[in-house]
């Protein structure tokens, strides 16, 4: 993104804000690439609730109301690969709430699956 974009979720940035080389990024899924860490040191899983933003209070307030926050966060879930995202927080919340209740080891690689496949484009930015 530019130096004077401000912070953000993705689905609130402007897409004029994206450089080529970061529209480059997102659109190969390698801006994800520094999750990996986070999955590897165990901070993160690979399928779970997508991390919010401090300043996402609505949809903070949703995914408390559900516990959404009992399980790590992830790169990719069942909201994701359904185009559910963060601009909707009781929708996302319900999604992510569903995904915990229904979670199986086929139904996480489901997901890992789906996402690889295109299937869904989760936080989107905004085309003006």
């Amino acid at each position: 993104m530019h130096v004077d974009t401000k912070s953000v979720a993705s689905h609130l940035a402007s897409h004029a804000s994206i450089t080529a080389f970061g529209r480059f990024l997102r659109k190969t899924k390698l801006d994800e690439l520094p999750q990996f860490i986070n999955v590897l040191i165990g901070d993160m899983s690979l399928v779970g609730p997508r991390p919010n933003l401090f300043n996402q209070t609505a949809l903070i307030e949703e995914r408390e109301k559900y516990q959404v926050y009992t399980v790590l966060p992830g790169i990719t879930g069942l909201a994701q690969i359904n185009e559910i995202d963060m601009s909707t927080p009781k929708k996302l919340a319900l999604k992510d709430a569903e995904m915990i209740k229904t979670l199986s080891v086929f139904n996480y690689f489901k997901y890992i699956l789906g996402t690889i496949a295109g299937k869904g484009q989760g936080d989107r930015i905004k085309k003006e």
